[in-house]
């Protein structure tokens, strides 16, 4: 800290912050729409203050620690004050249990990442990384006002998806990021055009689009754990045979 540190990475990170923290006044207000649209904001700045270092040269073990509180507060506590605030108050202590359970194991969830970093989590990630779970709440937020209108009222799916994204973040589930495409690798003209098209069609139906990438992401894990399990015991019964 004598030393100093690096401006622009933690400039960044502090921006990621920043609207997590303005998420939850929103979302203390009513304004839901706006408050899901700053946590997917945040998104964006904490995947650029890591882009941002890595580009510089400029990743500290500050930068790393900034980067997880700032995590906890945009994607944590965030997310939580915003589902609890849109539809968990009627459920009284269920609901708001489902809540600080989804910020105690997304507190968790960065832990064992910043344990696991370099190591196990070089590429693939253990647990739904807490984002991802961030992303499926805000985007759940667009998804419902864009379709149906208004707030769910009493609504256990609501209830179930929180419990289930706590879970799903401090399970052993394997999850991909984008660390593991590599940009100097050559890769097939067609994905291309599906990148494309994809991006087309998030700037016209924004709130659908983010939604069902989001819940594609949370499935994922699930379907390639079980795809695994059934690998490994199709391989123990042709060894015992």
């Amino acid at each position: 800290m004598k030393k100093g540190i690096y401006l622009l990475p933690n400039t960044v990170t502090l921006c990621s912050m920043f609207f997590g923290f303005y998420a939850i006044l929103l979302s203390f207000k009513g304004q839901y729409i706006h408050g899901a649209w700053a946590i997917l904001v945040a998104m964006i700045f904490d995947g650029l203050d890591g882009w941002v270092a890595r580009m510089t040269n400029t990743t500290t073990k500050f930068g790393i620690e900034l980067d997880s509180l700032s995590d906890l507060v945009a994607f944590g506590v965030a997310p939580a004050m915003l589902i609890y605030s849109w539809s968990l108050q009627s459920f009284g202590r269920l609901g708001w249990g489902a809540a600080l359970l989804y910020v105690i194991c997304g507190a968790l969830r960065l832990a064992r990442y910043n344990v696991q970093m370099g190591s196990t989590e070089s590429k693939a990630f253990t647990g739904l990384p807490i984002p991802g779970a961030a992303s499926l709440i805000a985007a759940l937020v667009l998804f419902y006002t864009e379709i149906w209108g208004g707030e769910p009222e009493d609504n256990y799916l609501m209830l179930i998806l929180t419990f289930l994204l706590a879970i799903l973040m401090v399970s052993s589930l394997r999850y991909h990021g984008i660390k593991e495409l590599s940009s100097r690798k050559r890769m097939p003209f067609w994905l291309l055009v599906v990148v494309v098209v994809t991006i087309i069609l998030i700037f016209m139906f924004p709130e659908i689009m983010i939604f069902t990438f989001s819940f594609c992401y949370m499935l994922w894990g699930l379907v390639e754990s079980v795809i695994i399990f059934r690998r490994k015991r199709s391989r123990q019964k042709g060894q015992t045979q």
